[in-house]
């Protein structure tokens, strides 16, 4: 399926980890790093600014506030995330941001891996139970509350990066290579 992944200086990192949780309505626990230096400054502009992304204030981490988003159609996650445990806090989730699965490029997260079809990512990674029905799942991302569920089996995730492939028709297949590894690699290999 379509993806969105971390723009350049937020790239979604290559590791492996076990998909273990589904988040309906998730609240978005801000990083506080986007809160320093994008929040902040867009609440000193507009002192409506959280009412208006439908965001509150939880507590004080060394004098910057501790935001998160409410479940609901402006949240940045939207109806539905996908936890795979790692320590660079990417996660799978659905996204309001629909049109950026149209362009071309689609490097615009923070580094989290937004889903263009996340019911069917649903629908997968909860087949092996059968109170999961696809309504059930569409009535629990449309329920405005936050609701984990524990998946039965955990499923490997591996997350990696090639910007040179072979296709199932045997063609060699080129794309840009957005956060510069080639680069990387050719100056390493080629002294």
């Amino acid at each position: 399926m379509d993806v969105v992944v971390g723009k350049e200086g937020h790239n979604t990192m290559m590791f492996n980890g076990d998909l273990n949780q589904v988040v309906f309505c998730p609240y978005w626990n801000v990083p506080q790093s986007i809160v320093q230096k994008e929040i902040q400054p867009a609440m000193e502009k507009d002192k409506n600014y959280l009412e208006k992304q439908n965001m509150e204030v939880t507590g004080n981490e060394d004098g910057v506030p501790v935001i998160r988003q409410l479940p609901g159609e402006k949240n940045a996650l939207g109806k539905v995330k996908f936890l795979f445990p790692n320590s660079f806090n990417i996660y799978f989730h659905d996204t309001p941001a629909k049109s950026l699965f149209e362009k071309d490029k689609r490097a615009y997260s923070h580094g989290c891996i937004r889903l263009k079809e996340p019911e069917k990512m649903a629908d997968y990674v909860l087949r092996d139970q059968p109170e999961w029905t696809p309504e059930k799942i569409e009535d629990a991302m449309n329920a405005g509350k936050e609701k984990f569920v524990k998946v039965k089996k955990p499923i490997p995730v591996v997350i990696t990066y090639y910007t040179a492939w072979v296709d199932d028709n045997g063609r060699l297949n080129f794309r840009e290579d957005i956060y510069g590894h080639d680069s990387d690699l050719a100056s390493k290999m080629f002294l």
